[in-house]
């Protein structure tokens, strides 16, 4: 089988993280996972989003940008837990749009973003996790993280409304969107290979 390049992409407690992990345990794939637990700015972010966001933005920048050129060193498949254009296209728009970026760091932020989006090797296909915010937020509530828990449902919202138009005018690649609420793929082995079924019929495409 040839390599292939995977993305998963959605809002806040889509289920990203358990996706990639299944998908890496059954397919044989190598996971990168987005950094959480050992990113240095997030729990100051949510603690102050205005003076943290911009510093939080530019990490999540770097960090991206390398892992997706890392893909490019392996010979087996990959498969990758959210993506910079995630970054670009929602987080950074949200949070100047909310007030908590400044219209200058907004700007130096989306001119790196623009250029470094150019250089991205382009994923075979992206998943797309679709959920409504209230099911976000009992996720949220389960994986009980400090520092996740103020996150407000307005804010979820605003995210979720910035990821539908995204993945509405996407085009960068073969695009599978899955409903996390109709599939429980964590729970429910019946619709863990459903998915991968999807998958696997996508990429032989």
């Amino acid at each position: 089988m040839r390599k292939h390049f995977i993305t998963i992409s959605g809002n806040i407690g889509a289920g990203k993280s358990s996706l990639t992990k299944m998908l890496s345990e059954k397919l044989g794939w190598i996971p990168f996972y987005e950094s959480v637990e050992d990113n240095p700015y997030l729990e100051d972010f949510y603690n102050d989003m205005k003076k943290w966001s911009f510093h939080l933005q530019i990490y999540f920048l770097s960090k991206r940008f390398n892992d997706s050129h890392s893909i490019l060193k392996f010979n087996e498949s990959v498969i990758l837990d959210r993506t910079l254009y995630e970054d670009g296209e929602i987080f950074a728009r949200n949070l100047y749009e909310l007030g908590n970026m400044s219209e200058r760091d907004y700007k130096n932020y989306k001119q790196l973003y623009n250029i470094l989006i150019n250089y991205l090797p382009k994923p075979d296909l992206m998943i797309y996790l679709r959920s409504d915010v209230d099911f976000l937020l009992q996720r949220i509530k389960k994986r009980s993280r400090d520092f996740e828990a103020s996150i407000p449902k307005e804010y979820l919202l605003r995210l979720n409304n910035y990821y539908e138009e995204w993945i509405s005018k996407y085009k960068i690649s073969d695009l599978l969107i899955i409903d996390v609420k109709k599939y429980d793929y964590v729970n429910n082995p019946d619709d863990l290979n459903f998915v991968v079924d999807q998958i696997m019929e996508r990429i032989k495409k």
